[in-house]
């Protein structure tokens, strides 16, 4: 954060002339933005900037914080990669935007909290202290009704970010002191997209001679096989295989994990990598690069790149042990962002979306009729007297969701913690817990000073017994509270639908086998004994037994990445000028295309209407369809047109996504079949 105008001699203004010195093009973004920290009237208060990964949207937020700062602005700078998922927290973090006049908010790689778009419209930047200024940077442009509303056209300057002409891209190159016979050789190579030129202008400094007309396909690729041939020594190269696959890399971090090393000069030379980004909490490679140098480094030594990645879980392993409760989360995230690539993973956790993302906070008394609203609708009475009965034992077990776009409450879990001896009366009274003391009894017997854990309740109505944010994060506070607790024995998770995640559980957790009824519904208790199986074995288990390739496509883009690209090509299909810039226009799925829009178009719908041929798609299909193709207004609309209850309506749509991204991430990788 900065308050005062840059001082000539400070670390900052000296950083300051560097990037301005170093910068090129973007002059019609600049003028307007110094515009509007002029006090322009009729100027923009908003500025949203998209496009690809590496075209410069880091390099112009930079900039544009360099002018507020040098107009003597208060600047607050946000990272998406960094913001916690309850709006609270980015409220805490931005404060000064609503509080102090004149103050200026940098939110960048927004792609990584895209979720946050409805609120941060409807119930933030509409809080700022007079004079304010935003900008927003991402991958994506901004849902279409935002830059439609008559309320926001002239507030917001939206803007997508193109290459470099050639005259600029000549203009970096010469900046970066590339050879005068080198200049046009790079510049053929890397386009005027300004990350592959700065790594070009590395290559060449390097003295390579791979810059040689490689197909703009494989830029990055070649690029950085290059730059990452150049690592001096085995410590650097642990380094580095630390940084690409840690969400963030702190000197503190690297030190912990490279116990035996001087780290202070690794660190560094991590910093100056032309591919590494920094932020407050740390390195990390820059996005459009982070898939590629992580396929580079398993390709050259699998093993080393493998065991940094246990190395890694059990540095975050003792970290979420010994953290704060208030860290306990974020430490948990770091944790599974390992994992992201790992196949049973995958297959049980869902990505967040602006429409599913929520947050977890405690159950207050006074939503105690909700939550037994809740259970009475989608488990019926005797659920709901039982959840009843666990409010009055143990309300500071239970937790409600939010969804971050409304702050509407959509559902609520219980992690009930029942230690030894048990409690004859809460045994007696839930078939449930009875089932699953009698099933510890059984097979391990729970001494003093121990306890069973279950997760006796999941609600959420909407979404009720398939995968959800709601059941991602609940299990992940099933993991974070199994890695921290003293005296855990086993750990419980209880579905209605025991069948269907009998198979999703597969390798994760055992079936106990116990089906006590409540209410004539019958539950399954699926388990483990964390006596027998400490977390780490647990982990170690997961990555050992189903560890897949990396997931990143040939053009380098991330599958997470690119499986928000196809949510917003739907989102925009009856917004001609929106789809017809939508990141998935980048996509191999039309690289070789002579009509990329219209062909889009027409893969869209053929993958729509091949969702069918899925035993379990033909609805799917529909819901698809009407959502997206027909004009529907409104999810709810939409449920309507199908005559579909809407939580019935929202499980086949999340049924749909999952298996249209699936079948074109399997294009995107390996071409039509």
């Amino acid at each position: 954060m900065s308050e005062t105008p840059l001082s000539d001699r400070s670390w900052k203004g000296r950083l300051s002339r560097a990037r301005e010195r170093a910068f090129v093009g973007r002059v019609r973004e600049l003028q307007r933005f110094e515009a509007a920290l002029g006090g322009d009237e009729e100027g923009p208060l908003a500025f949203y900037l998209y496009g690809a990964g590496g075209i410069g949207k880091s390099a112009l937020v930079r900039r544009m914080g360099d002018l507020a700062a040098d107009a003597g602005r208060q600047v607050v700078q946000l990272d998406g990669r960094f913001v916690d998922r309850d709006p609270a927290a980015f409220e805490r973090a931005a404060a000064p935007f609503v509080a102090v006049p004149g103050t200026v908010l940098l939110l960048d790689s927004f792609e990584h909290c895209q979720w946050l778009e409805d609120w941060l419209w409807q119930r933030f930047l509409p809080r700022a202290a007079d004079g304010a200024l935003a900008v927003v940077a991402g991958r994506f442009a901004p849902q279409p009704q935002w830059m439609a509303d008559p309320a926001w056209s002239g507030l917001l300057a939206v803007r997508e970010l193109d290459v470099l002409s050639e005259r600029e891209a000549l203009d970096l190159l010469a900046a970066a002191a590339v050879r005068p016979e080198r200049l046009n050789q790079v510049l053929r190579f890397a386009g005027g997209n300004p990350l592959a030129l700065t790594l070009g202008a590395a290559d060449a400094a390097a003295g390579s001679t791979s810059a040689d007309g490689t197909p703009s396909a494989d830029v990055l690729r070649t690029l950085l096989a290059g730059l990452i041939g150049e690592v001096p020594t085995p410590a650097h190269r642990r380094a580095l295989e630390v940084a690409a696959q840690a969400p963030c890399t702190s000197e503190e971090l690297l030190a912990a994990v490279l116990a035996d090393e001087d780290v202070g000069d690794l660190f560094t030379w991590l910093r100056d990598l032309p591919f590494m980004e920094s932020a407050a909490a740390g390195l990390y490679p820059h996005d459009a690069a982070r898939g590629t140098l992580m396929a580079d480094l398993r390709w050259r030594a699998p093993n080393a790149f493998s065991a940094m990645r246990h190395r890694l879980a059990e540095e975050y392993l003792r970290l979420l042990r010994e953290a704060p409760e208030e860290r306990v989360r974020a430490i948990t995230d770091e944790l599974f962002y390992l994992f992201q690539d790992v196949e049973v993973l995958a297959r049980l956790r869902v990505r967040p979306t602006i429409d599913n993302e929520v947050h977890e906070s405690v159950l207050d008394p006074a939503d105690h009729a909700l939550v037994l609203g809740m259970a009475e609708e989608t488990e019926g009475p005797e659920s709901a007297e039982l959840v009843r009965f666990w409010l009055a034992r143990q309300p500071e077990r239970f937790s409600v969701y939010r969804l971050i776009s409304t702050g509407r409450i959509v559902a609520f879990t219980a992690h009930l913690v029942l230690p030894y001896p048990p409690d004859e009366t809460e045994v007696a009274r839930d078939p449930v817990v009875a089932a699953a003391w009698q099933y510890g009894e059984r097979t391990s017997p729970v001494r003093d000073g121990e306890h069973i854990a279950v997760t006796r309740f999941s609600i959420y109505p909407e979404l009720y017994q398939v995968r959800s944010r709601v059941v991602d994060l609940a299990n992940s506070r099933v993991q974070a509270e199994a890695a921290r607790a003293r005296g855990r024995t086993h750990g419980f998770l209880v579905y209605h639908d025991h069948e269907a995640w009998a198979e999703q559980l597969r390798g994760v957790l055992a079936d106990s086998g116990e089906r006590p009824v409540v209410g004539g519904r019958t539950y399954g208790l699926f388990t483990i004994d964390w006596r027998k199986i400490p977390v780490e074995s647990w982990l170690r288990h997961l990555i050992n037994a189903t560890e897949m390739p990396a997931l990143s496509g040939p053009s380098g883009v991330s599958r997470t990445v690119f499986e928000q690209g196809v949510r917003e090509a739907l989102r925009h299909w009856r917004s001609p000028s929106v789809f017809g810039s939508c990141a998935l226009l980048r996509s191999r799925l039309v690289a070789d295309s002579a009509e990329p829009v219209e062909d889009l178009r027409t893969l869209l719908r053929d993958a729509v209407e091949a969702v069918a041929a899925n035993p379990h798609g033909a609805r799917a299909r529909d819901v698809l369809a009407t959502t997206y193709f027909s004009g529907a207004p409104t999810q709810e609309a939409a449920a309507r047109r199908l005559s579909l209850p809407f939580g019935t309506y929202r499980r086949h749509l999340r049924q749909g996504l999952d298996l249209l991204c699936e079948a074109l991430w399997q294009r995107e990788m390996y071409g039509p079949h």
